[in-house]
């Protein structure tokens, strides 16, 4: 229980301290419009909460970014999948991968609005910074299975599903969880982007480019603080339920469940 209240009484005195030099800050330079107090954004968001509006943008931007992460997580684990078991395929692959992982976001965003409308390009982009990752990590745990164990698998001829339960998916899964621990914050960020910059609609990103055109800074502050709680808590609920689904299917290793 001291423990408990420690953590909570530290995690207060961390969000005072910097709530007081935002006040100073804003104390400093005082002007609204440059850079708003803790209590103008207050207000702003307050203005929003109250709004069906706000909740429908937030849940649209949210489905947006989900989506794009569940596709990437399947494509992504699958292109693993195939350049780990051929060369060929890994011999043609991985030059998309180091491509896709040398060329700004901004690039794809700006080359995507060529070809896609601007309510799915939000999913595009974010399933393309995503993918790298994930087929990345996995092919890495792919490739940490132990081969004696293989070895033992091929002499009492397990099946196809008893290697991939037993063996590769138990192995794979802590690189699997790195890899969605890593892109969440990295799929906000580029969903969030492509937002930006094709403005489609019911977006948080659209009401970003539309705040600072508009100049009320405020609201524009409200809503990055709308973005980074939804990252924050998105992050934890997904990577929480992904955890729970392991244990459940019992495909963990025991040092995850532990943990």
């Amino acid at each position: 229980m001291k423990k408990i209240l420690f953590k909570i009484y530290k995690i207060i005195g961390i969000i005072i301290f910097w709530v007081a030099v935002w006040c100073l800050v804003s104390f400093t330079v005082n002007s609204k419009l440059l850079f708003p107090s803790p209590l103008d954004v207050l207000k702003a968001f307050a203005l929003l909460c109250v709004t069906a509006d706000f909740w429908l943008i937030t849940l649209y931007s949210l489905l947006r970014v989900l989506f794009g992460i569940l596709i990437s997580l399947v494509i992504g684990s699958l292109l693993a999948i195939a350049t780990e078991a051929s060369k060929i395929a890994k011999s043609l692959l991985s030059p998309i991968l180091s491509v896709v992982k040398a060329t700004p976001v901004a690039s794809f965003i700006i080359l995507a609005l060529l070809w896609l409308d601007r309510n799915t390009l939000p999913l595009f982009v974010t399933s393309l910074i995503v993918i790298p990752i994930v087929w990345s990590c996995v092919s890495e745990g792919i490739r940490s299975v132990d081969k004696n164990l293989v070895d033992v698998s091929c002499i009492y001829k397990f099946s196809l599903k008893d290697k991939a339960l037993k063996l590769y998916i138990p192995s794979v899964s802590p690189f699997f969880m790195a890899a969605c621990r890593s892109s969440l914050g990295m799929a906000w960020k580029a969903g969030i982007s492509a937002e930006v910059l094709s403005t489609p609609q019911k977006a948080i990103g659209t009401e970003l480019y539309f705040s600072k055109t508009y100049l009320e800074t405020p609201t524009l502050f409200a809503w990055t603080a709308v973005i980074i709680i939804l990252s924050i808590a998105f992050e934890k609920i997904f990577v929480a339920s992904l955890e729970k689904l392991g244990n459940k299917l019992n495909i963990l290793r025991k040092e995850q469940r532990n943990d």
